[in-house]
């Protein structure tokens, strides 16, 4: 290679490395086997094993499925209605697996590149420390999160180093013992010898020999003698000694022993797994695994004087709850808030420890009317698991309103959902009197919404709840919704938003496999129509009539289906011209996960998944799972425009098993959602057709705020965070702020000028903060003008 042309090429290798990374197993449209598969297949074999164990300790029988699938072993497992907590618990193991390749392409030690081992093994070591830790304090989420990373980690050393090559057949176990460290490294003995087209003996023979470990090197710091990764992209493979010995994929240097490396990382993932589910146990760990989180229930409850009839609610659909629906509730969580007090966070898995919490609530103080609602919310919803449903309870404004961008935050990065019971309408304490006697009158006029509750509106609507607005005697009539929210497999099929409000006809999609479908309407001064696929009809006016039972109390209806015959396509005509909101829902087991993700093109086909809210003016990818079984095929996705359901469809493009890439040219603009149809093949009808929405409200951004740190944070020390932030919008000035659910003392810059840049948010921990502790931290940037904001939403943990 001459000099010119050696220039050249790495001038090509920056811009592409930049783009694509170091190599590892594959993740995305390949014939070889990738990290997912490495992952799935693991994690599956592994909860075999625990829920065979369990059963034999029951006494039950266990049939092990042909093939093993989240649907057939949650099946086997007894356990069906955890098939979407299962799938949902192996995405987040192996969207952390594959971010590796994003946030540490270069550094070595995260792919045992260049003989790195002592690092690697230092890596791995922290880390199944910090899964154990966080999932003992029950922070799944957190530790699936760093599970992922360790694997790819693990992983990559069956296809990075020579072990395979020495004739192992089984994982080294000195990997993931803290107790041990790798041992018998080659050192600074050369490893490699020339080759060209056949690389398949480039390993020196007393390499081999001696059983010596070694690893490829990657880039421009290749030592003398020395093996390289090899293949495309990797500038090391051109200097002597040429060549490379990744194992990545069945065309890499080494290829004649990808499926050889990929069969003992398989059962190197297993073997860490079997070492967490021993120190876990076998319940723990399952729960980790995403089982029996088919619902998880959680309170926020205004606690002040005048709270007195709401907590006795509460109280009583609790315990209703927590002795009916002990099956299909995995958790419960309560956070109480007051002025100026808020929380602690209280979880259980107990049902009856949950109603002896509930009971022990006891009204207080509460002179000034607003309170520190959006406090107790941050709280719950950084103390629960995604996709929680939370019901806030409160007759008071908010006084914390300066918190609202955080709890949009939170509630756009956990998908969870957020309703608000709001017993402060206006003229409701002027009419208490009346409501008492009048509190069981269906036809309980409506009146405007309080101005106050502007900010729960907002907030509900965001997260695809509702804000219901009812006096303390209808309360009661209202907390049906909870119950709803208890039961199991509870699927979205249509939600629309209208402010202001119009004369509109809404259609959706009813397939065979719902059933207890219920349609939620909210708003003042409505008046709707709703018609079957067979023509029948009924008004919000016929409480009782020949599609079911409309219940309406405050600004809430519901609409129960009981008509027998309910396939096919549904309309609700609305004449409003206030604003009102529209929910469809119902019990099935189809349903879909998704993520916004970031494809790496190239050598190396990965993806990350997108945090904060999308880039403005692109096109999009979503990384779409179906759940359902392998009937369930989509054949459109599209995103919704909430407003006035506009929407643009996307390309789908199949690459698994219920996996699919959808890829969206344009986004709409304002808040949009998800949209999956498609077709069961196994259906009773005679075109099987299914529709499900997304639940949270998505938004585009013109400014992106990236930071992440890997420190290790102890008690009594500062951590500092980088974070950059790039401004598209036309506004050169941008507030900055930072805030953490701990109260830890926080530093950072309050604006950002000139459009972009780089800073650091300074978050401190008090000297007698426990270990194990999880802070999360929030920074967020609004233009000046209040038109445009996002975020970065960080899970800290004090070691």
């Amino acid at each position: 290679m001459t000099q010119n042309s050696l220039h050249t090429f790495i001038i090509l290798f920056v811009i592409l490395q930049s783009e694509v990374g170091t190599l590892a197993f594959k993740f995305m449209l390949t014939r070889s086997i990738t990290h997912q598969e490495i992952t799935r297949k693991a994690i599956l074999q592994t909860t075999a094993e625990v829920c065979k164990t369990q059963a034999l300790q029951q006494g039950r029988d266990f049939v092990q499925p042909s093939i093993l699938t989240v649907e057939s072993l949650t099946e086997a497992c007894s356990s069906p209605t955890s098939s979407k907590g299962f799938e949902q618990a192996i995405n987040t193991v192996c969207d952390s697996n594959a971010g590796i390749d994003k946030h540490h392409m270069s550094d070595a030690e995260y792919h045992f590149d260049d003989e790195s081992f002592s690092k690697g093994w230092n890596l791995i070591k922290d880390g199944v420390a910090a899964v154990k830790t966080a999932a003992e304090e029950k922070n799944y989420e957190t530790a699936r999160e760093r599970l992922g990373e360790i694997m790819h980690t693990i992983q990559d050393f069956y296809s990075h180093s020579n072990w395979i090559e020495l004739g192992n057949l089984f994982p080294y176990s000195n990997l993931i013992r803290p107790d041990r460290q790798i041992d018998n490294i080659a050192g600074d003995r050369p490893t490699c010898r020339n080759c060209d087209d056949n690389c398949n003996s480039n390993i020196l023979k007393d390499i081999i020999d001696e059983k010596k470990l070694t690893s490829g090197y990657f880039g421009f710091n290749k030592k003398p003698g020395k093996c390289s990764h090899g293949d495309f992209l990797d500038f090391s493979s051109l200097l002597e000694p040429r060549g490379g010995i990744n194992k990545d994929t069945h065309s890499s240097s080494h290829g004649y022993l990808h499926e050889a490396a990929a069969r003992v990382a398989i059962a190197a993932t297993r073997e860490l797994l079997e070492d967490i589910r021993g120190s876990l146990g076998d319940s723990n760990f399952l729960r980790l695994m995403g089982f029996s989180q088919s619902s998880v229930l959680c309170f926020a409850i205004d606690t002040t004087g005048s709270m007195g009839d709401d907590i006795d609610e509460v109280r009583r659909v609790t315990s209703d709850i927590t002795d009916r629906m002990r099956d299909t509730v995995s958790e419960y969580i309560l956070v109480p808030f007051n002025d100026p007090d808020f929380g602690p966070l209280i979880r259980t898995t107990d049902p009856d420890e949950f109603k002896l919490q509930i009971n022990a609530l006891e009204p207080h103080d509460g002179g000034d009317t607003p309170e520190l609602c959006l406090s107790g919310l941050r709280l719950a919803l950084t103390g629960s698991p995604p996709q929680t449903k939370i019901f806030v309870f409160t007759d008071a404004d908010a006084k914390d309103k300066e918190l609202k961008s955080t709890i949009l935050a939170l509630i756009e990065s956990t998908k969870s959902v957020v309703n608000f019971m709001l017993t402060n309408g206006l003229a409701a304490r002027r009419r208490r009197s009346e409501d008492l006697n009048q509190g069981q009158n269906q036809h309980y006029s409506t009146r405007i919404s309080n101005p106050l509750n502007q900010v729960y509106e907002d907030l509900a609507l965001a997260s695809g709840g509702q804000a219901i607005e009812v006096t303390k005697a209808t309360l009661p009539q209202a907390t049906r919704i909870i119950v709803d929210a208890s039961t199991s497999s509870l699927v979205t099929v249509f939600q629309a938003v209208r402010n202001p409000g119009k004369e509109e006809s809404f259609s959706f999609i009813v397939d065979d496999s719902l059933k207890n479908m219920s349609i939620y309407i909210t708003g003042t001064s409505l008046v709707f129509n709703i018609t079957s696929p067979s023509g029948d009809s009924q008004t919000n006016e016929e409480l009782n009539g020949t599609l079911g039972l409309v219940e309406h109390v405050g600004n809430f209806y519901t609409v129960r289906l009981t008509i027998l015959d309910q396939v096919g396509l549904w309309n609700i005509k609305m004449s409003s011209l206030q604003p009102y909101t529209i929910k469809v829902l119902g019990q099935s087991d189809i349903d879909f996960l998704f993520n916004f993700v970031e494809l790496s093109e190239g050598a190396h086909s990965g993806y990350s998944v997108l945090s904060g809210r999308l880039p403005a003016n692109r096109n999009v990818t979503l990384l779409l799972t179906i759940m359902g079984g392998d009937t369930v095929t989509p054949t459109e996705v599209a995103l919704v425009k909430s407003s006035d359901s506009q929407s643009i469809n996307g390309t789908l493009e199949k690459l698994a098993d219920g996996k699919f890439l959808v890829t969206v040219n344009s986004v709409p603009a304002g808040e949009f959602v998800v949209r999956v149809m498609g077709e069961r093949s196994s259906s009773r009808s005679s075109n099987g057709r299914f529709q499900r929405q997304s639940i949270t409200q998505q938004r585009t951004s013109s400014l992106v705020i990236t930071a992440r740190t890997d420190e290790v944070w102890e008690p009594g020390k500062t951590l500092s965070i980088p974070f950059s932030v790039v401004n598209n919008s036309s506004d050169v000035l941008l507030n900055i702020n930072a805030r953490n659910d701990r109260g830890f003392a926080t530093v950072f810059p309050s604006s950002m000028y000139d459009g972009s840049g780089n800073s650091t948010v300074n978050i401190t921990a008090p000297p007698n903060t426990p270990s194990g502790t999880q802070v999360t931290l929030t920074i967020e940037a609004e233009t000046s003008g209040k038109s445009d904001f996002n975020y970065a939403v960080l899970k800290l943990t004090v070691r």
